[in-house]
């Protein structure tokens, strides 16, 4: 496997673990642990993506890591 694989691996991880606690009530969907995961989950996938060329899922990742991120600083700041 080449590094682009691996870097998808760890933000599949990321976002999936992040869906699943949420599926199972362990996080809320304000929890900043909840936020951070899909926004290194979904920002490592964008670069994986932008890695192999696949421009479709860079758009999609990094509009989830940006709206993520955008959720994270609000409960910092509240």
């Amino acid at each position: 496997m080449d590094l682009s694989q691996w870097i998808s691996i760890a933000g599949a991880i990321m976002v999936l673990a992040a869906f699943a606690a949420l599926q199972f009530r362990k996080l809320g969907a304000e929890d900043r642990s909840y936020l951070l995961l899909n926004v290194l989950g979904s920002g490592s996938l964008a670069v994986a993506a932008a890695m192999e060329g696949l421009w479709a899922f860079v758009v999609l990742n990094t509009v989830w890591g940006l709206v993520s991120l955008n959720s994270l600083v609000r409960a910092l700041r509240a």
